[in-house]
């Protein structure tokens, strides 16, 4: 879990400094990662019940464990092995001792949730399992062994401007997607982002989302979370939204080139007077080498007012980021749309094969899916007419209702005139999921009725009942590659991995799949 402001901040920074840089700046809030303001609540007993809603395999018969890797607030991380494969994993064990109350399992829940969500996104760090006993939960995840960028300027000094103008690019292109997917992150500081290779700077994976939310359009924050150096003045005003995380990414910024961070005091109360006085030094001895381009992105990645503050593809299209940083080949579509416009393209075999997969996803896989089907304005219902989906879509781009309308005939699979979550979690399923064996082979045998390993004519006719057999037809002779007459198991998964299989989709006259929904808690 993450961290929230308002506890005592050590006395000393704990930046080593090379000659170029103040270590009489500096105040030392690596120790402790963050200051915390969690009070310790007494007379509460601590959760006995299950924070995941199904049981899971018992961890110790899948994995060793080694050594530990960190230690926080709510739990320790340890290096652990995978039995079968001999693959190293970090795993993050939350004793339920410290889940005092309903809320803090809400918390982790909703870690556990946006991890999930997040987890088709190349700079996250890829979860790949949660499992839970009578004594604590385990999140298994990624190793990252190349420790964080903390340590990087701790131990390496500052980075040249090109390096750092790339690994900034990096960063806001992380914020960009979080907040396209309705995510924001809440705790970005050197210390949350780790290197998978010491060797390389740019190999940076985000970690702890304990202090992540789902956000909708236009909704606003009050609670002071995060860490102390990094936070936007409008978070201490109780008042804040997206645009303070490109205010966390500016001091970032400013702390890659110069070593130390731009708003400093002894104590909290002075770091926060800082903050909001907002006056940034670059007249410093360290500043004398960097050139104005950088100081005026950090400039306007610090500007007070968060409506006047650079967005995200500013940062990104900033002359200092496209003359310093790699190019980059990423579109700026929100990842909704992005999402929507991806499935629309499939055929229609591939688009059922989803909505199978999507079927059978956890709790936590589809918690983030559920956060946003209900930000497109939905009112926790199941279903989403025409105009409530363009209402949603349109806070995230501007569309025009052909392009709305040819999306929902893509993902309205039961052609009922409306959107329902199971079909809109089929859309939005990261393609991630493609690379975990078992949900391919979930899909394979819904279409495989007699389970003899290959999907028939009569098959396909029979899940497909009600759709004009000549498409289907046409599906068949492009999926099924060796002419056969038969779909195998490896030519079904060449059709869920190839992208190029595509055949215009007829609408269905019936619906034939229903599902069972979990609501997803609410962010506070």
């Amino acid at each position: 879990m993450g961290n929230q402001c308002g506890g005592p901040v050590p006395s000393q920074y704990g930046y080593p400094t090379s000659e170029s840089m103040y270590a009489d700046r500096c105040l030392d809030l690596k120790p402790s990662s963050t200051v915390t303001s969690s009070i310790i609540r007494r007379g509460l007993d601590p959760i006995s019940s299950q924070v995941l809603n199904h049981k899971t395999s018992n961890i110790r018969d899948l994995f060793e464990f080694g050594r530990v890797l960190g230690q926080g607030e709510f739990g320790i991380v340890y290096l652990c092995t995978e039995i079968s494969t001999g693959i190293d994993y970090a795993c993050k064990t939350i004793s339920k001792r410290k889940l005092l109350s309903r809320q803090d399992v809400e918390d982790v829940r909703r870690e556990i949730h946006i991890m999930h969500h997040l987890s088709s996104l190349e700079n996250v760090v890829k979860i790949k399992d949660v499992y839970e006993d009578s004594n604590a939960l385990h999140i298994v995840m990624e190793l990252c062994g190349g420790g964080d960028l903390f340590d990087r300027v701790t131990h390496g000094g500052c980075l040249s401007e090109k390096r750092a103008a790339e690994l900034m690019r990096i960063i806001v292109r992380f914020i960009q997607s979080c907040h396209s997917l309705g995510v924001m992150h809440r705790d970005l500081k050197l210390e949350n982002f780790m290197l998978t290779d010491k060797d390389d700077d740019f190999s940076i994976k985000a970690i702890d989302f304990g202090l992540s939310v789902f956000i909708k359009p236009g909704q606003m924050f009050n609670d002071i979370v995060g860490s102390p150096y990094y936070l936007a003045p409008e978070v201490l005003n109780r008042r804040y939204g997206p645009e303070a995380e490109i205010f966390s990414a500016g001091i970032i910024l400013y702390i890659l080139l110069s070593g130390v961070p731009p708003f400093w005091a002894d104590n909290q109360q002075g770091i926060y007077e800082a903050i909001k006085e907002g006056n940034i030094d670059f007249e410093s001895q360290q500043w004398a080498l960097i050139s104005d381009g950088a100081k005026d992105l950090i400039t306007k990645m610090l500007c007070p007012s968060p409506s006047e503050r650079l967005k995200a593809h500013e940062v990104l299209s900033h002359p200092w980021i496209c003359e310093n940083a790699a190019a980059s080949d990423d579109t700026h579509d929100p990842a909704v749309v992005s999402r929507l416009k991806q499935f629309s393209e499939m055929n229609l075999l591939k688009r059922l094969a989803f909505q199978v997969i999507a079927e059978n996803l956890s709790e936590e896989e589809t918690g983030g899916m559920r956060a946003i089907f209900n930000g497109l304005g939905t009112d926790d219902s199941e279903a989403i007419a025409f105009d409530k989906l363009k209402e949603g879509l349109n806070k995230y781009e501007s569309l025009e209702d052909s392009e709305i309308q040819q999306l929902m005939n893509a993902v309205d699979i039961n052609s009922n005139g409306s959107v329902e979550f199971v079909e809109f979690m089929a859309a939005t399923v990261p393609l991630s999921k493609l690379e975990q064996e078992h949900h391919l082979v979930t899909a394979f045998s819904f279409f495989d009725k007699d389970g003899n390993g290959f999907i028939t004519r009569d098959e396909l006719e029979l899940a497909f009942d009600g759709y004009n057999m000549e498409l289907l037809e046409d599906i068949f002779e492009v999926v099924d590659q060796n002419n056969d007459g038969r779909i195998d198991y490896s030519e079904f998964v060449a059709m869920m991995k190839n992208s190029a299989v595509q055949i215009t989709q007829e609408p269905m006259q019936r619906n034939s799949f229903e599902m069972d929904i979990v609501e997803e808690p609410q962010p506070r």
